[in-house]
């Protein structure tokens, strides 16, 4: 998805600028069809919250210009140690609006002891996918999209950058932003990104064979990192946890659920959900590359300038990739000032 954010973003501050698209695949057939799609205001540090505060502006804007699009606002819910609250509204946007309650969501039948719960604003979440092929077919009449084409290599001069793509295709430019989501070990770019200090982890999620009702919201366990979020629009609920596998493969990773996952998994959902952990049969698997100090980066990668890195958003791509888009156009100078991208 955030390929096809930067070319918008491009776009939106000069329409008459030429933009390639280059995906070794299908469009969005990467991280971005595993993802669970959940945007919240919250970020851990400063940085983090920047970005997700661009972001939420950017989908409350396009959710309110283009309502057909899949992007669904959603009720949250915190839930979180009492004597955590301070960094809780730390850690949160002022758009959250987390307040206190006794009211708990039907998932959660009760709370761990000194444990409490809040309500918040802004949280909403996409079928990742199919926006991104949405937008892309908009972007197509003015957008050169290569699927099926990989970078063989890339190289930077004081006058642009050129590529050497598979079937011994050649194309230059005049910037080049590599957003590679988990394949930083690629051989075109691998020595281009190793002094970023980027690392790979596999990503974990659960699929709990229950239908959502309508009313369902999201239940953030903010302390351990991870959520569960009703999946409406395919009809079952799914639980997120941390994952601690490091140093992935995209190209090698184990699509299925291991027993290892599915223990852990219903561990921590058994503490706060118990009815639903005795649905988790099945999930997702994939991986994500995260900064060195957890926050994504958009950077430049040569002394010339001409090549770019946006990435490393440690799984919350589709929730931080409006404003790693914006950040990826600041660094290209011929661009104008930034202009909004939603309509």
């Amino acid at each position: 998805m955030l390929g096809v954010l930067i070319a918008r973003e491009v776009l939106a501050r000069d329409p008459a600028a030429t933009v390639t698209v280059l995906d070794r695949e299908m469009i969005g057939s990467g991280a971005t069809r595993r993802s669970a799609g959940l945007h919240f205001p919250r970020g851990a540090d400063d940085t983090a919250r920047t970005l997700a505060a661009e972001s939420e502006r950017f989908y409350a804007d396009l959710h309110t210009a283009r309502p057909d699009l899949p992007i669904h606002p959603l009720a949250m819910t915190v839930i979180a140690p009492e004597a955590a609250e301070e960094r809780l509204r730390e850690v949160y946007l002022p758009e959250a609006k987390l307040r206190w309650t006794t009211e708990l969501p039907p998932a959660v039948p009760a709370l761990p002891r000194d444990h409490g719960a809040w309500e918040g604003d802004g949280c909403q979440y996409a079928d990742v996918h199919a926006l991104t092929q949405l937008l892309a077919a908009e972007l197509r009449p003015a957008v050169s999209f290569r699927e099926g084409v990989a970078v063989e290599t890339v190289a930077a001069g004081p006058g642009g950058a050129r590529l050497t793509l598979t079937g011994g295709a050649t194309l230059t430019a005049g910037h080049v932003v590599i957003a590679p989501g988990p394949w930083l070990a690629e051989p075109a770019w691998r020595e281009l990104v190793a002094p970023l200090g980027a690392r790979v982890k596999k990503i974990v999620a659960l699929h709990v064979d229950v239908p959502p009702a309508p009313g369902d919201r999201a239940v953030v366990l903010d302390t351990e990192d991870a959520f569960l979020l009703p999946l409406h629009h395919r009809g079952h609920w799914l639980f997120s946890y941390t994952c601690q596998e490091w140093d992935a493969d995209p190209a090698t990773v184990d699509p299925a659920l291991t027993a290892g996952h599915l223990r852990e998994a219903r561990a921590l959902l058994t503490r706060y959900a118990p009815g639903l952990a005795a649905h988790c049969r099945s999930g997702r698997v994939f991986c994500d590359a995260y900064g060195p100090d957890g926050s994504p980066l958009a950077t430049r990668l040569d002394p010339y300038g001409r090549l770019l890195f946006a990435g490393a958003a440690g799984g919350s791509g589709y929730r931080l990739a409006p404003a790693l888009a914006a950040r990826a156009a600041d660094l290209i100078p011929s661009l104008p000032s930034p202009r909004k991208a939603t309509t």
